[in-house]
């Protein structure tokens, strides 16, 4: 499971607790923080969990650094990581540093729940549809940023992007990993989700496959619609496939959740989650307007089965638009569209 639940001794109640840590993937060290305490509190979040008791931040200092960078980067990637705690409704309250080859940051975040504030993901039934919470993309978008210096690797996308658009994609993905899935938690117990997971380092059809075998009914998942960052499924054409993206093999980093919904609830799930508020333009004083939430896209459906896991031959790809920027300097704007209509096929 994303997380691990403990029962404790004490009047029925559970320690519920999970650990990550990473590289930094990101140029700019304040989002990386938030980044990485967002992709902590995802494991929470799928389980439907929406509180946070405490945190502890683990960071690696880069033996490679001067005293200088070490002193301008990581405060930064600290403040990331408290602000992002913050928003959550929480506090670091400690944690460990060390001296390292690599720059690392992570976490470790706990809660103390009553059995009816987590939702084991163990339950999906056949007619359950699958919907997605964050579009796909982000480390293809990652890696065209660092193309841009690289003539030989921009040499293979360059005609299927720009520059511009390369830069757009990339501040995104950086705003959409360091959005938290608290909201989603929440909707999921409004709208009776039956399991869910966060979609991060094994790419989408891996945590499917995962979370498909942690099912107690025989299911399968077939998803048929991919939500992808604008462009990116050019690249990763162009590019040869390396990424695995179109066979939902691409790593994500602090991806969305996937969630198995009753087919009556998921449409109203996923109008809810873009009327909210609870983004990461708001928790940065960004005034987007009535509806600056989330998007979230209707994306499989869940049949009889063996628990497992696919995707069709020809899934419809979603191209996500870009927001906006959205840097560390809070400047950025929202685009309010309504999310595209998604149909199973």
């Amino acid at each position: 499971m994303d997380s691990c639940v403990i029962p404790l001794r004490h009047g029925g109640l559970s320690l519920v607790q999970t650990t990550d840590f990473f590289y930094p993937l990101v140029e700019d060290p304040y989002m990386m923080g938030r980044i990485a305490c967002a992709n902590v509190l995802s494991d929470l979040y799928a389980m439907g969990i929406t509180e946070c008791d405490n945190m502890l931040m683990l960071l690696s200092v880069s033996q490679k650094m001067n005293e200088k960078e070490r002193d301008q980067v990581m405060p930064l990637m600290m403040k990331g990581f408290r602000d992002a705690a913050e928003e959550a409704g929480t506090l670091v309250t400690g944690g460990q540093t060390v001296i390292n080859p690599w720059i690392i940051v992570g976490g470790v975040a706990s809660v103390v729940c009553q059995p009816n504030d987590f939702i084991m993901p163990d339950s999906a039934i056949p007619g359950d549809v699958l919907v997605l919470t964050k579009p796909l993309g982000t480390q293809v978008a990652v890696n065209a940023h660092r193309w841009l210096d690289i003539p030989e690797k921009w040499n293979k996308i360059k005609l299927v992007i720009s520059r511009e658009e390369v830069e757009q994609a990339y501040q995104e993905a950086m705003l959409n990993m360091a959005t938290l899935n608290r909201t989603a938690a929440a909707l999921m117990h409004k709208f009776n989700a039956h399991a869910a997971t966060d979609v991060t380092g094994f790419g989408i059809i891996g945590h499917a496959r995962n979370l498909a075998q942690q099912q107690k009914n025989d299911v399968a998942f077939v998803i048929h619609n991919l939500p992808i960052i604008s462009k990116m499924a050019a690249i990763s054409k162009a590019g040869g496939s390396l990424s695995g993206l179109l066979q939902g093999t691409s790593s994500e980093t602090s991806g969305g959740l996937l969630i198995c919904l009753p087919r009556e609830q998921a449409a109203r799930f996923c109008a809810e989650m873009k009327s909210s508020r609870g983004g990461l333009s708001g928790a940065m004083g960004q005034d987007g307007g009535a509806g600056d939430g989330q998007q979230a896209w209707i994306i499989g459906i869940v049949e009889k089965g063996s628990r497992c896991a696919r995707i069709i031959d020809k899934p419809r790809i979603i191209e996500v638009p870009y927001r906006g920027s959205m840097v560390s300097t809070q400047e950025g704007s929202n685009n309010n569209a309504s999310p595209p209509e998604v149909q199973l096929t």
